[in-house]
Parts: C-alpha cells; structure tokens; sequence
C-alpha cells in the first residue's frame, strides 16, 4: 500500500515537472485540486447522511360508540348505537323522542350514558287520557315552570310536544328558571311566543 503511495507520489511530481509551471503556480494547482476534492467529499458525506424520512401510518380511529336500548314512553323504541360522550337526552332523541305526556321526571336527561344500559321512559298512564275527558274541566291558574310537568308544558298554547321537551330538557340541565323570562332562553320561545304565555306561568 505504502508502495503503491509513494509510486503514485513520484509519478505526480515528474507530471508536475514536466508542466514546466513556476513554484507559485504549482501551489495554486495544488490548492485547487484540495479545494475540488473537498467540496466533492463534503457532497458525497451529505448525500449519504440524508435519509429519507418516512411518515409513520396515521391511525383513523373509528368514533367511539356505546349501544343502548331506549324503551317506554318514546316514539321509536329499540336499540341504538350513539356516541360515548352522549347524554340521556340524546338517547331519547334518537328514539324520536318522547311521546306527549310522557313521564320524564324521575330521568336525569343530563346523565351521561353506559354501554348496554337500557333507558326506560315512563309512558302516559293507561285510563289517565279518559279520566281527564270524563271529569269536567278545573280552571287552572298559572302552572310553575320550576314544577310543572312535560305534559302541563304541551298543555300552554302555542307549545306543542317538542318545545314542550326542548322547556324541560333546559330546566333538567341548567338548573330552576329564576324568572318567567327566562322561558325566553330556550330555542323556539320569542317574544310574540312569550307574550302569549306569560299570563298562564308562573316560578
């Protein structure tokens, strides 16, 4: 190897020799050979240090579900399959909600749901629709808000079943009405809507 060097070494200087170049411009040769050799080094080590960088898989992740059975007073009872984050009113509503007069009273609609749990809604009890029609009709003052019942909400004028819900889902998850104007808060009551119903509640 040394030998192999030192031939090489000879055969440079006899080269060099015989370019007939001055001391200075034989340096200047010299140092821009080493100038080439170590650019080209420098590209060649970089080239190889880079390695492509592969982007690992991104897992989709299915949405998390939990399966419950809605049963009772709601006007699609079976099995559904909703998200684990959902509440008991969500569950409802997935049955296509309660059905008029339904008892939703003893429900904590704000609870959040268990896999596998069954949801029971109480119905409108059997023989209360004739009793009410066969006894002649009271005449009621306002009903309170903070007690009244989903059926007494469907009751009032201009509420229907659904805003009757929407009325006592917001008093399940916020807590008492603190005035009468707060049934302005809940989606659907304006104040034509409000105008109508404040002489007939009270809290």
């Amino acid at each position: 190897m040394n030998e192999t060097l030192k031939d090489l070494q000879d055969r440079l200087t006899d080269w060099f020799d015989s370019l007939h170049f001055s001391r200075v411009q034989k340096r200047s040769l010299v140092i821009v050979a080493l100038i080439v050799c170590l650019i080209s080094g420098a590209l060649v080590f970089r080239g190889n240090s880079q390695s492509v960088a592969i982007a690992p898989p991104v897992a989709i992740s299915a949405p998390q579900l939990v399966t419950v059975d809605v049963a009772g007073g709601v006007n699609k009872p079976g099995v559904y399959s909703i998200a684990t984050s959902s509440r008991v009113i969500d569950a409802i509503n997935a049955a296509g909600g309660a059905k008029t007069g339904a008892d939703l009273s003893d429900i904590n609609l704000a609870r959040i749901v268990k896999d596998g749990e069954q949801i029971y809604v109480t119905p409108v009890a059997v023989g209360s629709k004739s009793a009410a029609t066969s006894m002649p009709a009271k005449k009621v003052g306002p009903i309170n808000i903070n007690r009244a019942s989903l059926r007494e909400f469907d009751s009032l004028p201009g509420i229907g079943p659904v805003l009757a819900m929407r009325i006592f889902t917001y008093r399940k998850v916020y807590g008492p009405f603190t005035s009468i104007e707060d049934l302005q808060k809940v989606s659907g009551i304006g104040s034509a809507k409000f105008a109508e119903l404040k002489s007939k509640v009270r809290v």
